[in-house]
């Protein structure tokens, strides 16, 4: 059985729009630099502490708070630069429009670069609001503490919300907390279905066509 949603949770990078954009990859090149600067190490020496501060912290940005102080707001600075030309309009308006409920972007990024990103996409008026990592006091997904903070600040009922990533690590917390998921792999091959119901209680599925699920389960 369908469950009735009345809150639709989207991450915003590589699952609002493909990985093939290279979009991320920017962010992760502007990092890079930032990381080997400040350690004062090569690019494969960067890569590797970038690996080591996400893995313990989540994300590089409080790894570096948490071992070095560093200024989130300098570190953040990249947003700027980014070329967001890589973007461009979203197939998905349609069938966000017909979502019934809330539909809120909830990002380790910044609300001004989400901004930015969605007004590329078009998708500026799709949602109602957008949760950032400032909303979380710097703390960002997968940490308990943020989902918390999220879900507290919307006043969300977890047994009728459903939030979609492109990365397993993101859903882990939702899920235990009693959120249905969605795991987003738009660019793995193509499949009969565009999706793949892994669990029913709560709802966990894996995504291959963002669109078509979102048009499925809004007609349920």
């Amino acid at each position: 059985m369908t469950p009735t949603i009345e809150t639709w949770v989207f991450d915003l990078d590589n699952t609002l729009y493909p990985p093939s954009t290279g979009l991320a990859d920017q962010i992760d090149a502007h990092i890079h630099a930032y990381v080997g600067a400040l350690l004062g190490v090569d690019e494969a020496g960067a890569r590797r502490a970038q690996h080591e501060l996400r893995t313990e912290h989540g994300t590089t940005l409080l790894g570096l708070m948490r071992t070095h102080g560093i200024d989130p707001d300098d570190y953040l600075a990249f947003e700027e630069r980014l070329d967001y030309s890589v973007l461009s309009v979203s197939p998905l308006s349609s069938a966000l429009a017909a979502l019934p409920g809330r539909k809120i972007v909830f990002t380790n990024g910044t609300e001004p670069y989400a901004r930015r990103v969605l007004h590329r996409l078009e998708l500026h008026d799709a949602f109602d609001a957008v949760f950032d990592l400032r909303a979380a006091d710097l703390v960002p997904k997968p940490h308990r503490a943020c989902y918390e903070a999220f879900l507290s600040a919307y006043d969300i009922d977890v047994s009728r919300s459903i939030f979609f990533d492109d990365l397993e690590r993101n859903l882990v917390v939702p899920r235990a907390l009693g959120m249905h998921t969605g795991l987003v792999m738009p660019e793995e091959p193509s499949a009969a279905t565009p999706f793949e119901v892994l669990d029913r209680e709560p709802l966990s599925l894996r995504v291959t066509d963002l669109g078509a699920t979102l048009q499925r389960l809004a007609a349920a």
